[in-house]
């Protein structure tokens, strides 16, 4: 079968592991992320309630909460540019070599 011939080729199983590992790393590190992030909202909510600086409506519950949704693009844009250069690469090569 044509699903047999491809998941026994060393490339397929090369372009899965690297997708599979590059997916777990950057969801733990979104995960422990966001996880801190509660963490400290559970237990030391007055951390983040201090002002930015002096006379500032801004505190860093704010500022860090922000920061967690930019880290989440920016996790993203990586995920984007190794699946479009390596990942990419790798799949035009497995087809090329089972045609």
């Amino acid at each position: 079968m044509e699903t047999e011939r491809i998941a026994g080729h060393a490339l397929f199983r090369r372009l899965a592991f690297e997708r599979r590992c590059l997916g777990g790393v950057l969801a733990f590190a979104m995960a422990a992320v966001y996880f801190a992030y509660i963490l400290t909202i559970a237990f030391r909510p007055s951390l983040l309630g201090v002002p930015v600086h002096a006379n500032s409506v801004v505190t860093w519950g704010i500022v860090v909460g922000a920061a967690l949704l930019s880290f989440g693009f920016v996790l993203t844009a990586i995920y984007v540019l190794v699946a479009n250069t390596r990942l990419d690469a790798l799949s035009w090569h497995l087809q090329e070599t089972l045609q």
